[in-house]
């Protein structure tokens, strides 16, 4: 195995990841190098020791044309080891596609990308040495099309597929037919996707082994009533999940009997749109469990290691937003239970690759129960990576080639602690409604580091009287804190709808919890989107929240702590109202460049010497008063301003400001030196004006760990013709966000009442569904199912009943 950096202050001058694909394919290879015995192509590359890189560069053995090594071959018959792939497909998209090429690249493997028409641009299509269309944006017509893939296989010469993580990743047929056709799959054999990628056989074999289970329903019997009847014998509440499913798709959980039937259909509509099959089973919900998985790792040599475990806890939709490693909190005995038992179920299913194991932990009763074998790489690896200093697609690709597992479970170090916290197009606030539209701006925080650097220094060996899965865990290591950034995306790049509306994942490691914790709260200020909702602000109000600090942990944290986690948005600082009108009049009215009367004539002649001007804002909530800044221009480029809100008046005198970028702002208020972000956002082009916040143009302005959106309202003429178009569509439904058609329940003519399910979207995964704003009869239906509609398209027309 090559290993990675040291840990060291010197070695934190990585360049930005965005840095990376600027310029030709080959120089982004050259610049992510870090594989030892080559010399640094530029001054941000890393490099290792002098000797530290010989010796690493002896211990690879790599073949060459004749059969011979680099060494020699005698050195290859002792070691033994396997060449790694000339050439690999990674069969994803976004930023695991991007996480594979990087990795393939350190190891000197040529990459090729697949992409729909929609990904043409995409990050990891621009990083890969070679590049295949492969269809329509749906993923049913592309990233889910086996021929297809097979087909770019064929025609790049690629040796063997990685699958990334979602798509074809635990489809069995993949493997078998890339097996069939000569090419490596980098993953475990068909045989275990198949055991494991089944809930329910996954449980009876874990409970045949002798590993707890949640009691509940994993037969076959997939008829509604006899799924309700198993129900009601667990004992609601209840949890529908899908049987070949993954990701919180085809999750619901029912707390009556009279929810069950709407949760199943809409379960199995679910799961049979996301992995191809409906089948449900049905368990006893715990009520404060925990997630806690394990990563395993096996070879096909009968070798089996676990690489210590992961908090996935915090979690909506089912689905995971903040990841920790190791899990806080858990006794060394239980720690050594928890690997023993996944390795355990790994080696009941002869697995190969990079698996995860997860486990139900009971708060209440601090038992565990298996839930679920992944049977691939995790969207959180990166945590794992980071306590353990290792490259997990590096041991896929060593383990694909047929070599052994590079290290023994004892030499598996833990040391410190690693979060990791995922970027989302959504809005918490609106129930986490996913978001899309282009990322018009992205700043983010400067990574130290693409790969985890090594920690095999700062391990502690275990007691002697320990087993081999009781670790010491180190975290008074003096090791430097460490900040990555994994990400597929860059700023002009659209989030579309057809696929998961992750943006980037941000990993911190530090000594400590405490540490890493502190890291993450840093690294999320730094973290500034416009153009689509993020979940930025919220994960920074998580990582801060008490409870959350002290590891009070539970998959259903958020609703438990909602209160504190969504406080009321409070009214903007009279300090961001005086920047953001500043921002606006220096925008619109710039302070000359030169003595030039030339320059300066406008504002002489029809302002005098004085410049004035009152700056009305809004914030989002429309039902707040608007609130006024009067900004009047002094000589020697400096402003009174004078802030108006509900919460009183302030006055800033003898101001300096002036727009550093166009998109930043450096001002002095009450002797304070301020250089802040503010970012415009213009209305989507063709929608009526209205008070609506999305209707206006809105200016984000970033200040310290807070961002503040503020809305310059349309001027009332305009206002009064947006009016015009949209009272004549009262009991119109609009789309909320660009989305496809899943079902439409009603007709022309057909009588609604109100809150009645009208149509159903999916956007990014997930199902939204849009209710009859009004009792009466449907007057129009301008859609279809199937049909891929922009957002504030209008739907669903419901003319309004007359009241008696």
């Amino acid at each position: 195995m090559l290993p990675n950096t040291p840990r060291s202050v010197a070695a934190r001058t990585l360049p930005r990841i965005s840095s990376v694909v600027k310029g030709s394919r080959r120089a982004a290879a050259l610049r992510t190098s870090t594989r030892p015995g080559v010399a640094p192509t530029s001054q941000n590359a890393l490099s290792l020791p002098a000797a530290q890189a010989a010796s690493h560069v002896q211990s690879r053995s790599f073949a060459t044309a004749s059969g011979q090594t680099e060494n020699s071959f005698t050195a290859l018959q002792a070691s033994a080891h396997k060449p790694l792939f000339d050439k690999i497909l990674i069969a994803n998209r976004g930023e695991i596609a991007c996480r594979v090429i990087r990795t393939a690249k350190k190891l000197g493997v040529k990459t090729v990308a697949v992409y729909s028409e929609v990904d043409a641009h995409a990050l990891h299509v621009r990083l890969a040495d070679e590049a295949y269309c492969i269809g329509p944006a749906p993923s049913a017509e592309s990233y889910l099309r086996i021929d297809k893939i097979i087909d770019a296989c064929k025609r790049s010469g690629a040796q063997a597929v990685h699958p990334g993580y979602g798509f074809l990743s635990e489809n069995a047929e993949f493997a078998e037919r890339l097996a069939q056709e000569g090419i490596v799959f980098i993953g475990p054999p068909a045989s275990a996707i198949v055991s494991m990628g089944s809930k329910s056989e996954s449980k009876n074999i874990m409970s045949a082994a002798g590993v707890p289970v949640v009691p509940g329903y994993h037969g076959i019997n997939q008829d509604p009533n006899f799924l309700q009847q198993e129900a009601s014998r667990i004992g609601y509440p209840v949890l529908i999940k899908a049987v070949h499913g993954g990701g919180g798709k085809g999750m619901r959980i029912v707390h009556s009997a009279g929810e069950f039937q709407d949760a199943l259909e809409s379960a199995q509509r679910e799961a049979r749109k996301a992995f191809g099959n409906a089948d449900v089973l049905v368990e006893k919900y715990i009520e404060r469990p925990r997630h806690v998985e394990v990563q395993v790792f096996a070879d096909r040599l009968g070798g089996c290691v676990s690489l210590w475990e992961r908090d996935c806890s915090v979690q909506r939709r089912n689905q995971k937003i903040i990841e920790e490693a190791p899990a806080p909190g858990l006794s060394p005995e239980l720690r050594a239970d928890l690997s023993a038992k996944a390795v355990a179920a790994a080696k009941a299913v002869n697995y190969v690759g990079a698996g995860t194991v997860e486990f139900i932990f009971d708060n209440d009763t601090q038992k565990f129960y298996f839930m679920e074998m992944n049977t691939r790489l995790q969207v959180e690896h990166p945590v794992t990576e980071m306590i353990t200093g290792l490259d997990l697609v590096e041991w896929q690709l060593e383990v694909a080639a047929g070599n052994p597992l590079p290290l023994k479970q004892s030499a598996i170090p833990l040391v410190g602690h690693a979060f990791e916290a995922r970027i989302y197009a959504e809005n918490p606030r609106n129930n986490f409604l996913p978001d899309s539209g282009q990322l018009l701006y992205l700043s983010t925080p400067q990574p130290t580091h693409i790969f985890a650097p090594s920690v095999a220094e700062h391990s502690l060996a275990a007691p002697s009287e320990g087993d081999e899965f009781t670790p010491v865990v180190n975290t008074s290591a003096a090791i430097a804190p460490v900040v990555r950034l994994e990400q597929g995306f860059e700023q002009g790049a659209q989030i579309g709808v057809f696929y998961d509306p992750m943006i980037a994942k941000l990993v911190v490691h530090g000594r400590d919890r405490t540490e890493a914790l502190r890291m993450l709260r840093g690294a999320l200020e730094e973290y500034r989107v416009v153009g689509v909702a993020t979940n930025v602000e919220f994960l920074r109000t998580l990582a801060g929240n008490e409870a959350f600090v002290k590891a009070e942990v539970e998959t259903g944290f958020i609703p438990k702590h909602h209160k504190e986690l969504f406080p009321p948005i409070p009214e903007p600082s009279h300090e961001a109202l005086a920047q953001a009108a500043l921002f606006v009049v220096l925008r619109d009215h710039p302070q000359p460049t030169s003595p030039s009367p030339w320059s300066t004539l406008t504002s002489r002649r029809f302002g005098g010497d004085v410049y004035e001007r009152i700056v009305t804002l809004q914030s989002e909530d429309t039902k707040a008063k608007p609130m006024t800044v009067h900004v009047r221009s002094l000589a020697g480029g400096l402003f009174d301003v004078t802030t108006r809100s509900a919460s009183g008046e302030r006055t800033f005198k003898g101001v300096s400001a002036r727009l550093a970028t166009p998109t930043s702002i450096s001002t002095s208020l009450d002797g304070a030196l301020l250089r802040t972000t503010v970012v415009s956002q213009r209305p989507p082009p063709g929608v009526p004006a209205s008070t609506s916040p999305n209707t206006a143009e809105r200016l984000h302005v970033f200040h310290g760990a807070h961002k503040t959106t503020l809305v310059l309202p349309s001027p009332k003429w305009l206002l009064s013709l947006g009016g015009d178009v949209l009272n004549a569509a009262k009991g119109a439904l609009r789309a909320p966000m660009p989305s496809v058609v899943v079902e439409v329940r009603v007709k022309e003519g057909e009588r609604v009442e109100v809150g009645q399910p009208v149509v159903v979207l999916e956007s990014m995964k997930t199902e939204t569904v849009l209710r009859a704003p009004v009792a009466g009869v449907v007057k129009a239906v301008a859609c279809k199912k199937g049909e891929m509609v922009e957002e504030g398209r209008e739907l669903v027309d419901v003319e309004e009943e007359a009241k008696a």
